[in-house]
């Protein structure tokens, strides 16, 4: 029972052989750390799509923040809260903690008690207390990243004996982040298991009069949610959750429907890349055409280092569902290139219901500079596998799936050099310009940004790029939707999937030369054929690139056409 400290797993021995249908294989339950409670009931959602697209709701001002009463004008009636053995990770078993669970709810005094009952000790659940001050209203403390004080923005959790009348008011109490887009219109996802069974209804967005506002005085600062609403039906099971969540055994259930499908293993090899500290499988898939990889060039993708964006992990699999499919642009794909992507990077962190930290009490995206793989080892291995594909192959593309809780929309973050050439410099926001042009009711050229800060030197973004990879990117994709095109609603599933469908699009505008190459630093691609998409006008390289730099010219005022160059002002002044 003690943790795998980050060796990485035989790589000799792949589970799947690329072009070679493989027979259906298992995969181990998750491992949590021996102080978490893990209830035995496996809590599984039907997948669903609105028929509308949701809209925001109306933002109300801070300035008309609901007075709510503490917990000692209240009950608590629930408090879970892993007793730490230390200040930092020892050990994992399948299951969690040992011997008989404990009773964290209060029981009902009666049938006629409408307490609600709440739970959150399943894989990626997090509430920590919750206290009654009102017949239905509750204030509701989150837990921390575990083997640290901070870090609370994911939540997930369970209420039972609901009532279908009352309005009730929840207010969730120390929330982190100053600034957040449910001050902004964003609204909470609920799931009702009678509607799921007897309708075929899943996630919704639900919920009025949200507010976010700063907490009581103190340092350091906190902040409530708070929000109103009403349950569907009397006596349900639902879930609340930050955004639509995406566990480490829905991704172990994605990789064996993947292994049992002839048509689509053919294309993929599932390797473990390694093993996290608690000894769950950090997934590797490659992904390729038949026939020799040999002079194919490399595209790196990964999600799910911070596990509380489980919108990445849709979006990936909106990804990986489009390259492994019989679509002739994913057959093209497979032929120019090899992807090798990394599902989820941070899988106890998504197992445990952390926000940003592996159990290691870090963020890990804050750690590829460090050569500390038995600490992180995720995204030290991750980092090591580029290495060595660099040595021997170009890696024309890294993108690192994230959720963003402060700005609609998707947008990327680049890496733009001041002591580049202006060709470079352009070249690194071509890419995110074709992908907004592709997606224009999704993505946001504008809220892009390319400065590489000293803050982010250890991110998987700007190590890649220091590696050697010319093009490398992090995709953020907002816990709320879109603003863009007429919009003003969520994303649902549906719009998240298709972001990894309009990525691979782009990827071919991308490293499509016609109708000419612009400069061999700039067009070092493989050809090809012209008309690939079903867009319609695709965006040409060279077009891109023209309107890039006159952006650039607007920005800094300077008139096209006047000799006056952008190339000399570094990214900050830029952004600024």
């Amino acid at each position: 029972q003690t943790p795998h400290q980050g060796r990485p797993a035989p790589s000799t021995q792949p589970w799947k052989c690329p072009g070679k249908p493989q027979a259906l294989f298992s995969l181990p339950a998750p491992r949590w750390p021996v102080e978490c409670e893990v209830i035995q009931e496996t809590i599984e959602h039907i997948e669903w799509v609105p028929p509308e697209p949701e809209p925001f709701c109306p933002p109300m001002g801070l300035e008309q923040a609901p007075d709510t009463l503490g917990e000692e004008q209240g009950t608590v009636v629930y408090h879970s809260s892993p007793v730490l053995q230390g200040s930092c990770f020892t050990c994992a078993r399948v299951g969690g903690a040992p011997g008989p669970l404990s009773s964290p709810a209060a029981p009902l005094k009666s049938p006629q008690d409408t307490t609600l009952l709440f739970e959150s000790r399943f894989e990626s659940g997090n509430l920590q207390k919750v206290i009654k001050v009102g017949p239905y209203e509750y204030v509701l403390m989150l837990r921390p990243d575990l083997y640290t004080a901070k870090h609370t923005q994911w939540f997930y959790f369970r209420v039972q004996n609901t009532r279908r009348e009352p309005l009730y008011r929840f207010t969730i109490a120390n929330m982190a982040k100053p600034k957040s887009l449910y001050g902004q219109g964003l609204r909470r996802l609920l799931y009702s298991q009678q509607d799921a069974q007897s309708r075929g209804i899943g996630w919704r967005r639900v919920g009025t009069d949200v507010r976010y506002y700063r907490g009581s005085a103190g340092e350091p600062p906190v902040f409530r949610l708070s929000w109103t609403v009403r349950f569907p039906h009397d006596g349900d099971t639902c879930f609340f959750a930050a955004c639509y969540p995406y566990t480490y055994s829905d991704l172990q259930r994605y990789l064996l429907a993947l292994a049992a499908d002839p048509a689509r293993s053919r294309y993929c090899a599932v390797r473990a890349l390694c093993r996290s500290l608690a000894g769950n499988t950090v997934y590797l898939l490659t992904i390729t055409g038949p026939g020799s990889a040999a002079g194919k060039r490399v595209v790196v993708a990964s999600a799910r280092v911070h596990p509380g964006e489980s919108g990445g992990s849709w979006a990936m699999r909106g990804f990986l569902d489009f390259l492994l499919s019989a679509h002739a642009d994913a057959q093209l794909l497979r032929r120019l290139f090899v992807f090798k992507v990394v599902p989820m990077l941070n899988p106890d962190g998504v197992v445990v219901g952390n926000s940003r930290c592996s159990l290691a009490g870090r963020d890990p995206n804050r750690a590829y500079g460090m050569a500390l793989p038995g600490s992180f080892p995720g995204v030290w291995h991750l980092r090591a596998m580029v290495q060595r594909v660099l040595a021997e192959q170009e890696v024309v593309l890294y993108c690192d799936f994230h959720g963003h809780s402060r700005k609609n929309n998707v947008f990327m973050y680049g890496c733009d050099a001041s002591g580049d050439g202006a060709g470079t410099r352009l070249h690194q926001r071509v890419f995110p310009l074709m992908l907004s042009k592709n997606a224009p009711d999704k993505f946001s050229f504008a809220s892009c940004k390319f400065q590489v800060q000293k803050s982010k030197e250890g991110t998987g973004r700007v190590s890649m790029w220091r590696l050697g990879v010319s093009h490398s990117y992090t995709l953020e994709v907002a816990f709320s939707g879109s603003t863009l095109g007429g919009r003003s609603s969520h994303f649902s599933v549906e719009d998240l999937e298709s972001l990894g469908h309009l990525l691979c699009d782009t990827l071919l505008d991308f490293c499509d030369p016609s109708p000419a190459k612009v400069g061999s630093d700039l067009a070092q691609s493989a050809l090809v054929p012209q008309g690939h998409g079903d867009t319609g006008t695709v965006p040409q390289l060279q077009q891109c690139l023209a309107e890039a730099d006159a952006l650039l010219q607007r920005q800094m005022g300077c008139e096209p056409g006047s000799g006056s160059s952008w190339n000399d002002v570094s990214p900050s002044e830029l952004e600024s």
